[in-house]
């Protein structure tokens, strides 16, 4: 019999000659094929030393082995296959009608690196393109005091949102909203943390199939990535409280923000991704002068 170790070495070693891309919870082949045995064995995550040496039986392989197999075939992330993703250590449900969480704005949240910038005044925030609500949900474990409201344009992403939205226990205070952006949220707000589309025509036709298998609508940010975001730079201010402040997750974006807003007085945060994923800016300061 094979043990659960040799089966994530052997799953690794598929996944690599596959040619697979990661990106989705993942960036390695080995940690991948960890997620997709240790789901597939229902085993605990993050205790693989604990259960490596496990004799598996042969249906339960024969099972790890399909879903292997699955993950090649059809080039899906892994957390479409296993219908949940972790984000700081919080467990979401996910599924094809909204993007795999990763925003690198979560680790602002658990870092508290966002909490310079905001106030005991700060009540209201507002998760826009919330997708599956996750960053709606971290924001609210992190700032017990306020209240959330996540909006998508997507019905369908919606739905998912308030899933994980009631296993955390959280429909008293998020509220969920279908809004063309902030077309109908009603704010004002203290807080928006937004990760929308933003990658550009170029780069959204070089992806690999795992990305391609995510809504287009939560990626796509049209010819130079920035078609969102010109709007939300727009009506961001007249929703939000004097003081208020947006963060701002623009991804490998950076050249195309800074060219499309050159003026802009903003500050880059730093991420386990560099320095220049994730903004933070408040329209009461200054511009920069020409």
């Amino acid at each position: 019999m094979s043990t659960v170790i040799e089966l994530i070495e052997a799953g690794a070693a598929r996944l690599e000659q596959a040619g697979v891309a990661f990106g989705h919870g993942t960036d390695n082949a080995f940690d991948e094929a960890a997620w997709l045995v240790l789901w597939r064995l229902k085993l605990p995550f993050g205790e693989l030393d604990s259960v490596a040496d496990r004799e598996v039986s042969p249906g339960d392989a024969a099972k790890v082995e399909a879903l292997v197999a699955e993950r090649i075939a059809t080039r899906k992330p892994a957390a479409y296959l296993t219908r949940e993703a972790w984000l700081m250590g919080v467990p979401f449900y996910v599924d094809e009608r909204s993007i795999v969480p990763r925003s690198f704005i979560a680790e602002l949240l658990d870092e508290g690196s966002i909490d310079p910038w905001l106030s005991e005044r700060t009540r209201r925030v507002l998760d826009l393109c919330t997708g599956n609500g996750s960053l709606a949900v971290l924001a609210a474990m992190a700032y017990p005091d306020i209240e959330v409201d996540a909006a998508d344009l997507s019905r369908e992403a919606l739905e998912v949102a308030a899933i994980n939205v009631t296993r955390h226990s959280l429909d008293g205070r998020i509220r969920l909203l279908e809004s063309d952006g902030l077309a109908k949220t009603p704010g004002p707000y203290d807080l928006i943390l937004c990760n929308p589309p933003y990658v550009n025509a170029r780069s959204l036709a070089a992806l690999p199939a795992e990305y391609r298998a995510e809504p287009e609508l939560a990626l796509a940010g049209g010819e130079d990535g920035m078609d969102f975001v010109r709007r939300l730079i727009a009506e961001a201010p007249a929703r939000m409280n004097p003081g208020g402040v947006l963060v701002l997750e623009i991804g490998n974006e950076r050249e195309h923000f800074e060219a499309a807003f050159p003026r802009l007085e903003v500050t880059w945060l730093a991420t386990s991704a560099g320095d220049d994923q994730v903004l933070i800016w408040a329209p009461d300061a200054p511009e920069k002068t020409p």
